[in-house]
């Protein structure tokens, strides 16, 4: 299991909350303005991506591929049950979609770059966080109950997801007693790193933020060194990165000669952005991000 080891180590770049209860800060993490159809199709939309993964990657890599990694069969075969999950979950958005009037979003064409069977699951841990996170943080914009019902019996799913991948890859299972709340800009600029075309009526009318793309990540811990390229235009002094946890809310660091250095006291997967925000903010403004997030995998 060491290439796990060494593949999660990594940050992981997909190209705020504050120090209150985890339910304050889903509520201030989400961006308003979205109907609950467009959050419907906003979901419907990781939802065809993440299932896509599964179907490409299992049709990439045989299950020996799995097994020669230390891999049993059952929990092969428990890898593959969450793709079925995934599948699943884009029949019931449609449908619901369909019954309430409006014409699913259909899926993209997709560009995962998966090398081997290890950077699958590697991935696919990340992924399932990202999923978890989208839920929590367009839960507060929904209005309708049912609505909000089925989108909590789905994040509750995906937690399962990841709590299985953390497992199978020897990872603690539960990292932290909170998961984080990212808003819908944000997951999709990391939706996008995934997205090769889409047909015009996939079109969300959102523009994903600059990308972030983390330099020689390595071993990631408290106290390393990150190295990140920014777009031109945000190189300039002032600059922040944010670090966001379910357990840490937003947390800070000074972006200087490049990168800056990961905080002490974060833990399982870390969205991270570079912002002209000061420390301080409880909210992270997305109008400040100038690249991000990127996603670290801390523990």
């Amino acid at each position: 299991m060491a290439i796990f080891r060494n593949l999660l180590t990594c940050a992981i770049a997909f190209s705020g909350l504050s120090t209150a209860l985890p339910h304050s800060r889903r509520q201030e993490a989400a961006a308003p303005g979205l109907t609950d159809m467009q959050i419907l199709q906003f979901a419907l939309t990781l939802e065809h991506l993440e299932s896509a993964f599964y179907t490409e990657g299992f049709a990439k890599f045989p299950a020996a591929d799995f097994l020669a990694l230390g891999l049993d069969q059952a929990t092969i075969d428990g890898l593959q049950a969450i793709g079925k999950t995934e599948a699943t979950h884009v029949i019931v958005l449609s449908d619901t979609i369909t019954s309430l009037g409006g014409t699913p979003v259909p899926a993209c064409t997709y560009k995962f770059n998966l090398i081997d069977a290890a950077s699958m699951i590697a991935t696919a841990r990340v992924l399932e966080a990202v999923g978890i996170s989208a839920y929590l943080g367009a839960a507060p914009l929904v209005s309708e109950k049912a609505i909000l019902s089925a989108a909590a019996s789905i994040v509750t799913v995906e937690a399962r997801h990841q709590t299985f991948i953390r497992t199978a890859l020897n990872a603690q299972p539960v990292p932290q007693a909170f998961d984080a709340a990212i808003g819908p800009l944000q997951i999709f600029t990391l939706a996008a790193g995934f997205i090769d075309v889409c047909p015009e009526a996939a079109n969300l009318g959102l523009t994903p933020l600059a990308p972030l793309n983390v330099l020689d990540a390595g071993s990631i811990r408290a106290g390393s060194a990150l190295k990140m390229t920014v777009p031109d235009a945000a190189r300039e002094a002032g600059l922040s990165c944010t670090f966001t946890t379910g357990d840490g809310g937003l947390v800070f660091a000074k972006f200087e000669n490049g990168g800056c250095v990961v905080p002490d006291g974060l833990g399982g997967e870390v969205f991270m952005t570079v912002t002209t925000e000061a420390e301080g903010v409880k909210v992270l403004d997305d109008t400040k991000i100038v690249a991000g997030p990127a996603v670290l995998v801390l523990s």
